[in-house]
């Protein structure tokens, strides 16, 4: 998991990064319950929502769905199953995963997921990052039908890729990595321009969404903040990481009392649509087409 400083050249990797691509998804859950980590809960509740929309907008009966830098694929479990963010961090709690090898978690996981999978869900989720260990668990772990672990800020979508792009609905991000990677999502929705997906993403307030603002206006989309409060992302990992992040917000333009000065990351949900289905607006702003 990456956050960024506030320039597209300074780049800093928090204390996740080593556990960011791990056979199996427990080391990272247990560290983000202990950072406090919440975007996934309520980047999820609105990610239904918007799949609602566009299934009626659309007259879909099921949706091909991009977890996009999905990691193990919290997106995709929390969308696809009657689970809440608080099951899933409190499961890696239990002792029993202590002693338990890689392949042991997964299948308990696959057990565990298929016992709550939502009815009559039949979406088919798709997982897309550079942790190519993080996409196979999610994989034997049934949170994604299939997943590609590719590069796509260094270059295109191999063959298989582009062919599911072609058919995908709807891209969702609650990584708060989607802003820092135009040049892969440009990659995605150039793929994807025939079904004209719908794409949502989770940014962390003060962080440059320019770039990825425009790369959606350039492929067509009505670009809004959904109608909702900036909301908790994970607790600061120390005082400096906090100034840092208080600076960048406030230079954009984001009042930081009650909200950063509680010491957590908080962020906020972009929904970027073709603009002739934008008709029934959930944003309260839509951002312009400069970004």
């Amino acid at each position: 998991m990456i956050e960024n400083e506030g320039s597209s050249e300074k780049r800093i990797v928090t204390i996740f990064d080593d556990i960011y691509n791990l056979p199996d998804c427990r080391d990272y859950f247990r560290a983000m319950y202990g950072a406090g980590f919440r975007t996934a809960h309520h980047a999820a509740n609105a990610f239904r929502g918007v799949r609602d929309d566009l299934a009626r907008t659309r007259d879909l009966e099921s949706l091909n769905i991009l977890d996009f830098a999905s990691g193990y694929g919290i997106a995709a479990a929390l969308m696809r199953h009657d689970l809440t963010l608080d099951d899933v961090l409190e499961r890696y709690r239990d002792p029993e995963f202590d002693a338990a090898t890689p392949g042991e978690v997964m299948a308990r996981d696959r057990e565990w997921y298929a016992a709550h999978r939502r009815a009559g869900n039949n979406d088919r989720f798709v997982g897309i990052d550079i942790a190519d260990l993080a996409l196979r668990y999610g994989v034997e772990a049934g949170v994604f039908d299939a997943a590609y672990a590719e590069n796509l800020q260094a270059a295109d979508p191999g063959e298989e890729l582009r062919a599911w792009l072609a058919e995908c609905d709807l891209v969702v991000e609650c990584g708060s990595v989607a802003h820092m990677l135009p040049d892969a999502l440009d990659r995605v929705l150039g793929a994807a321009a025939g079904r004209r997906p719908w794409v949502i993403t989770a940014p962390i307030r003060g962080n440059d969404t320019a770039a990825a603002i425009k790369v959606m206006h350039d492929h067509g989309l009505l670009v809004e903040v959904l109608d909702m409060p900036p909301f908790r992302h994970r607790r600061f990992a120390d005082a400096q990481e906090q100034a840092r992040a208080i600076a960048n917000a406030q230079a954009r333009g984001h009042v930081t009392d009650g909200v950063e000065s509680t010491g957590y990351f908080h962020a906020q949900l972009y929904l970027g649509r073709p603009e002739d289905e934008a008709t029934a607006p959930r944003g309260r702003r839509v951002i312009p087409g400069s970004g």
